[in-house]
């Protein structure tokens, strides 16, 4: 139920919604900024560009028609001694140039231009010059007349065109000054949705850091609290656990220890009735040894499971006791070391670090496959320290993390105060070192 519980916690899924959403929206906006800027290059490029090339054909245009206008005052002037058609080659040139920068401004005449204003331009032009042909006709065989019909007709009409293509230079001017503030607009925009994006992604940004905050707190104290969970449980089962083995170690004292002592008793006065020398006699010694043996081995099993010798004698004496007797057991060559000032260690504690060493001199026994182990007391003035080292193969670390084992001892270790430190030796093997702060473990009894 609690994992349950604390799966439905978890962020992931809200982050990857949010995620989602912050992806979605960083495309919307991609898609947003790309139509905006080709909408900017359309612009710039069909009607700044155009504009501005119409504009040149305009001009060039207008300075034809200024061309032709200088022309026609020439020819009236009376002073000249030429007659009026030896102008007809140069009309004619202007008239090509003229029709040239007529073709091109027509195919960029900006989009907002009526079909009928494009064709004003060309009309208009085209009239001109057949005004000019029948002018040159006219001169052939009346030059005053001709010359009448150029100041009457022909200037008007050149200052008609040329007044033409000013409005549309203006109308281009303005179409310019649109698009540029066309142009300012979007980016203005553009800027203006950037800043709100970047808030936007900065808000999104903040309320997702409260977020990770929120739920990292959340992780962290539920861990905290499942932690103390543990090392509570931790602690009501070694506490179960040293219950359990205290009573049958009691049990296997006074209630088989008893029965044995008295079975001894019984057989000793039954071997002396029975006379010595007698069958009866040998088989009753027989069974009075295997009685004795039984009750030795149910003795040490039961300091094995609970040393009463703590509460009896301290911690220095029952590992002076029970060292040797487990090196004697497993096979192993113990060196039992003690150094420093030693101070009586409190019963509760005791037990803690006497099951350490125990577990750790089992692992010896089991793993490292070393016929040596040192053991090392050392008293200080601020802590006690217990080191249990071996030269065999040492542990694998990954089933020593994982190990049973390991873990009691380290609640062990934590239960009084203590820390736990297995560590592999350069030269091979395992050391294991218990460090307990004095005040932790001391005994401050009368």
């Amino acid at each position: 139920m609690q994992k349950a519980g604390f799966s439905q916690h978890s962020p992931t899924n809200r982050l990857l919604f949010g995620l989602v959403i912050t992806l979605a929206a960083v495309l919307a906006y991609s898609f947003y900024i790309t139509v905006q800027l080709a909408g900017l290059r359309k612009l710039q490029s069909e009607m700044v560009d155009r504009n501005r090339k119409d504009s040149l054909q305009l001009l060039r245009i207008q300075n034809d028609l200024n061309s032709v206008a200088l022309a026609m005052r020439d020819m009236l002037d009376t002073t000249e001694r030429y007659p009026l058609t030896a102008w007809t080659a140069q009309f004619e040139r202007m008239r090509q140039d003229l029709d040239t920068a007529l073709k091109l401004e027509e195919g960029l005449a900006v989009a907002n231009r009526t079909p009928d204003q494009r064709k004003f331009l060309t009309q208009s032009v085209s009239q001109f010059w057949d005004a000019i042909d029948r002018m040159f006709k006219l001169a052939l065989t009346d030059e005053a007349e001709a010359r009448d019909q150029i100041r009457l007709s022909l200037q008007a009409r050149q200052q008609a065109l040329s007044g033409a293509v000013s409005r549309l230079l203006v109308e281009n001017n303005e179409g310019e000054e649109q698009a540029a503030a066309s142009i300012a607009k979007i980016y203005d925009g553009v800027q203006r949705q950037l800043y709100l994006f970047l808030a936007a992604t900065l808000i999104a940004i903040v309320l997702t850091s409260l977020y990770l905050i929120r739920s990292n707190r959340q992780l962290f104290a539920r861990l905290a609290e499942l932690s103390e969970q543990r090392s509570d449980l931790a602690q009501k089962l070694i506490s179960t656990q040293e219950s359990t083995l205290r009573h049958i170690s009691r049990e296997l004292h006074d209630e088989f220890g008893q029965v044995l002592t008295a079975i001894g008793s019984m057989l000793r006065r039954a071997g002396k009735q029975a006379g010595e020398g007698t069958p009866l006699h040998g088989d009753l010694k027989e069974v009075q040894e295997i009685a004795q043996t039984t009750l030795n081995n149910i003795r040490t099993l039961s300091q094995a499971l609970h040393p009463v010798l703590l509460e009896e004698a301290g911690l220095e004496s029952t590992l002076d006791w029970y060292i040797p007797m487990v090196g004697r057991q497993a096979g192993i060559e113990l060196h039992y070391e003690k150094s420093g000032t030693p101070f009586s260690v409190e019963p509760s504690a005791g037990v803690h670090i006497y099951r350490v060493l125990q577990e750790a001199l089992n692992n010896v026994s089991r793993h490292s496959g070393a016929r040596d182990a040192w053991v090392r007391l050392k008293y200080s003035g601020d802590s006690l320290e217990l080191e249990v080292e071996d030269h065999g193969s040492g542990f694998v670390a990954e089933k020593m993390q994982r190990g049973i084992g390991l873990v009691a001892m380290r609640e062990r270790a934590e239960l009084i105060g203590g820390t736990l430190a297995v560590s592999p030796r350069p030269q091979g093997g395992t050391q294991v070192r218990l460090q307990i702060p004095r005040e932790k473990v001391e005994s401050h009894a009368a």
